[in-house]
């Protein structure tokens, strides 16, 4: 197992900031996203964004289709697939609803990778191993404010698709605190989209600043 981060955010500048960095190895983005960072929801501006993603060096890059219904959402999904640049893989993420899920199996018959996403309950992991997806994105934070607890739930959704040999993986999003990716990784979970305010806060470790910084105190001294 090897751990895989995605920056889960749709603003260009922090795609510039951590993309460089080599800690992630792509980006997720949907509807949600584009607006608090400003961006417009269209099949025209996402082109421009998937352009910038790969000049970049994304190696996987995470699109959300929308519609009001399954029709709406295979046109919408079909639109973003052909907007795919060779060496970057590109999902289609689409909700895990009825009509989501009626789209991503013509999608995923069109030869598309979908990545279902709002995954609140243990047995929607079924549904996407059913189909084929490729990922299915539970959100940890967004559960346990329903009071349940998130982490046994997000486990015990890892055990579900292991026991069955599933190809399908959690990608684990609403992320809150850097120790739920410990927590998560130990139960063999591998994939997660995180925050550019959460990445910041996995270098934020006091005593590993402070020696840092005294590495080069001691460098200085010595020349």
């Amino acid at each position: 197992m090897s751990l895989r981060l995605l920056l889960d955010s749709a603003d260009p500048q922090a795609w510039r900031k951590w993309i460089p960095s080599g800690l992630f190895a792509g980006i997720t983005t949907n509807p949600s996203l584009l607006r608090r960072a400003n961006q417009p929801c269209s099949i025209g501006h996402l082109q421009h964004l998937v352009d910038e993603a790969k000049q970049l060096g994304c190696q996987e890059l995470h699109l959300q289709a929308w519609g009001q219904n399954s029709d709406e959402l295979i046109q919408c999904g079909t639109a973003i697939a052909a907007l795919a640049r060779p060496g970057m893989d590109l999902h289609l993420k689409l909700p895990v609803t009825k009509a989501g899920s009626q789209a991503a199996s013509q999608l995923i018959a069109a030869g598309s990778s979908v990545t279902f996403t709002a995954c609140y309950e243990i047995h929607q992991v079924l549904i996407a191993a059913a189909l084929g997806a490729t990922y299915i994105a539970p959100y940890l934070g967004r559960i346990n404010d329903q009071g349940h607890d998130g982490i046994a739930a997000l486990t015990t959704m890892q055990r579900v698709l292991d026991g069955m040999g599933s190809n399908c993986k959690l990608l684990v999003a609403s992320l809150r605190q850097r120790n739920e990716l410990s927590q998560l990784a130990a139960a063999g979970i591998s994939d997660f989209t995180i925050s550019p305010k959460l990445a910041e806060e996995l270098f934020d470790v006091p005593a590993t600043l402070s020696a840092a910084a005294a590495f080069e105190q001691d460098a200085a001294a010595g020349t």
